[in-house]
């Protein structure tokens, strides 16, 4: 029997793929060392007594009860979906959930939650082995297939695998890096992120765009470039619906050569560069997500000799990622960032999967 378990997941950056992923097109991203933590303790009852450390939240689960359907808390789902693995909590715990990565920062803190809560439930009340690919599976139907959620499978699956990776959104096909990257400075922006607004609107435009090519021109095939000319498609497009279009095909073209360049030997860091400003481009300027105190950001990193700087998650607020292979130049950003007085700046070092520590 355990009697105590702590399960811990980390932090999301995506490189590449921002709004790409729910339309099952490819991503790159990464993890980082700022993770969450269920801790729990067997406390001989049938709750799970709940709290949420950095919010001062309560809650208790009792898991004799069925799970509602309409249920909207997304633990509680956790445990509702899991019943389709056979796990079947059969005591209770004291579990305390705490955190240090940035709330609503674009870094993916909620995805994190329910890995690190998939994988204390799979660990202490199945024998089953929890796989990268099990967990990243699980994570996806419960935060998006059954909350509803806009989202594609970039955070589910980077936090599962825990490495860089790149994921083929449409056949679940990932492939893990070794590459070391030059410094990742991450800049916290005071404006918390909208993500469930701006991904509803974007996916639902991007959506729009595509099916409207598709039906003026039947031989469209979005994976094959060769099959459409980008500015003929775009003259058949309203001015309104264009830039979500442009964004779509140019993230895409551009997260392809990006791949190319991680599935060489070494990677080239002023080539990633480049593409990282192009792609923030798409989504500075067509799909405009970025914030004024986010623009500013991008403006001083690149000052301060960034090699490149791009908005992280959904927009509307978030986190900033800037790469720099010079440590000096690196801690000039942060304390730049700090001068104008950013939420938080750090290097964030590399992360790793989820890890679960039994003390039976």
């Amino acid at each position: 029997m355990i009697n105590k378990i702590i399960s811990k997941a980390n932090a999301r950056v995506c490189l590449f793929g921002d709004h790409q992923d729910y339309l099952n097109l490819p991503i790159i991203a990464t993890t980082i060392n700022r993770n969450i933590e269920v801790s729990a303790k067997n406390n001989h009852s049938r709750y799970l007594k709940i709290f949420k450390k950095d919010l001062g939240e309560y809650d208790q689960i009792n898991i004799d009860s069925d799970i509602d359907k309409n249920e909207t808390d997304l633990l509680k789902i956790a445990l509702r979906v899991l019943k389709d693995y056979s796990c079947f909590p059969d005591k209770g715990y004291d579990i305390i959930i705490s955190s240090n990565i940035p709330i609503n920062s674009g870094l993916s803190s909620s995805s994190a939650l329910i890995v690190a809560w998939v994988n204390f439930l799979l660990t202490t009340f199945t024998n089953k082995e929890v796989t990268s690919e099990v967990l990243a599976e699980i994570s996806y139907r419960i935060e998006v297939t059954e909350m509803g959620g806009s989202g594609g499978k970039m955070d589910q699956y980077t936090i599962s695998y825990g490495k860089t990776i790149s994921l083929d959104t449409l056949k679940d096909k990932v492939i893990t890096y070794n590459h070391e990257l030059c410094d990742m400075i991450i800049g916290v922006s005071n404006q918390a992120k909208d993500t469930q607004g701006l991904l509803k609107k974007l996916k639902t435009n991007a959506l729009l765009s595509i099916d409207l090519i598709k039906k003026k021109f039947p031989n469209f095939d979005i994976y094959d470039a060769s099959s459409f000319d980008l500015e003929k498609c775009l003259s058949e497009l309203d001015k309104n619906i264009q830039p979500y279009f442009r964004a779509a095909i140019g993230n895409y073209r551009i997260t392809l050569n990006a791949q190319k360049e991680f599935n060489k030997p070494s990677l080239n860091i002023e080539r990633i560069s480049k593409l990282m400003n192009d792609h923030h481009n798409h989504l500075k300027n067509d799909l405009k997500i970025t914030i004024p105190e986010i623009d500013h950001m991008i403006d001083i990193a690149k000052q301060n000799g960034s090699l490149a700087s791009k908005i992280v998650g959904s927009g509307g607020g978030g986190s900033i990622v800037c790469l720099s292979n010079d440590k000096n130049i690196s801690l000039k950003i942060i304390e730049e960032f700090n001068k104008i007085g950013v939420k938080e700046a750090f290097i964030a070092n590399k992360g790793s999967a989820p890890k679960t520590f039994l003390n039976e």
